[in-house]
């Protein structure tokens, strides 16, 4: 493998995507060869607006935020603040020129693919690693501690990520208004639970119409209030989420909640959200199809109608019975009976 032997003091290179959610399926990488290297140090390199992911990373020792420039010249000043360096081991998943120009002792690059291979196992193949590692996100106490303090009173909460980076893969709010109803109505799957609404702050105009069809009682407002981090770990509180393909997403299932992904014109193969307590649904218009010709995903409204509030609560129903099927199988087996099926 890779990087299998445990050295002291390796200087690792970690040069990782620009979005959140790329960014976040690049981070069992990453606990992966902190894993391997445990006293190594570790320099990041990624996106300014993923950046903050990384800062309760142990081993990491600096981070270098990226903004997008012309000529190139992010990747110029990238290797103006490595040259100086020798790097025991570069991971390169940017597939830049970068990791070339640097002295290093074991360079890993990602290879351009047309095959539809999940983006968490195309990362893993970068270091030959089977299986892959799932995503990981590190938190500080203050993150959890933040996250208790807004979720103290409340029990049972579903959250929802009714955003994303554009319109086209966007559900409309009128549809999560009405499945959260149907959710958390008393014959619901989540009877009376509060809903805690995510996105940032540049998004809360989508999400608005949301929070305010919620009452007072039962909404959490989180849209645009809380950093990264801090938003994981009020993910970490959450029994369930269900929201749009989107960094939020992919956040959510990294925490381990069980996590309901809504897909139309993007790449569940490539994109679907990671770990055994996650699925997807997405519209009845298959992805080769919804895309019209005079489609621009700057101006183009959603492409998300075919994805219809009663499928979206019949695959939150089946996640949901799923896992407590799971839980039941578990803790019968624990006692040598036979394990029941809930459904």
């Amino acid at each position: 493998m890779a990087t299998s032997e445990k050295d002291n003091g390796k200087n690792i290179l970690f040069i990782t995507s620009t979005r959140i959610g790329d960014a976040v399926l690049s981070m069992g990488i990453l606990k992966h060869l902190i894993k391997e290297n445990p006293n190594a140090k570790i320099m990041v390199a990624c996106g300014a607006v993923s950046a903050p992911l990384f800062a309760a990373v142990p081993n990491v020792v600096k981070i270098i935020p990226m903004e997008k420039k012309s000529f190139s010249r992010h990747w110029v000043e990238l290797w103006l603040n490595c040259v100086r360096s020798h790097w025991d081991i570069i991971v390169d998943l940017r597939r830049s020129g970068v990791p070339y120009f640097l002295s290093t002792d074991k360079r890993y690059r990602s290879k351009k693919t047309k095959e539809l291979i999940h983006k968490v196992k195309q990362n893993a193949d970068v270091l030959g690693l089977e299986p892959p590692p799932a995503p990981y996100i590190w938190l500080a106490d203050e993150h959890r501690n933040g996250a208790k303090k807004r979720f103290n009173k409340t029990k049972m909460v579903i959250g929802i990520g009714p955003t994303a980076n554009w319109r086209a893969k966007t559900w409309r709010i009128e549809n999560f208004i009405e499945l959260v109803k149907r959710l958390t109505t008393m014959d619901g799957i989540f009877p009376n639970a509060s809903v805690a609404v995510f996105g940032a702050m540049h998004e809360r105009n989508q999400a608005l119409p949301l929070i305010k069809a919620l009452p007072d009682v039962q909404c959490i407002d989180l849209v645009g209030s809380t950093g990264l981090l801090s938003t994981c770990a009020c993910l970490e509180r959450c029994s369930f989420f269900i929201g749009n393909d989107s960094g939020l997403m992919h956040m959510a299932a990294a925490m381990g909640v069980p996590t309901l992904g809504l897909f139309g014109p993007s790449r569940d193969e490539l994109y679907a959200p990671w770990g055994h307590q996650t699925a997807f649904i997405r519209t009845a218009v298959p992805f080769d199809e919804i895309y019209p010709p005079d489609f621009d995903h700057r101006n183009s409204d959603t492409l998300m109608d075919t994805l219809t509030v009663d499928m979206a609560e019949e695959a939150a129903l089946k996640l949901w019975n799923k896992l407590h099927k799971k839980s039941a199988a578990l803790a019968t087996a624990s006692v040598g009976m036979p394990s029941t099926d809930i459904l």
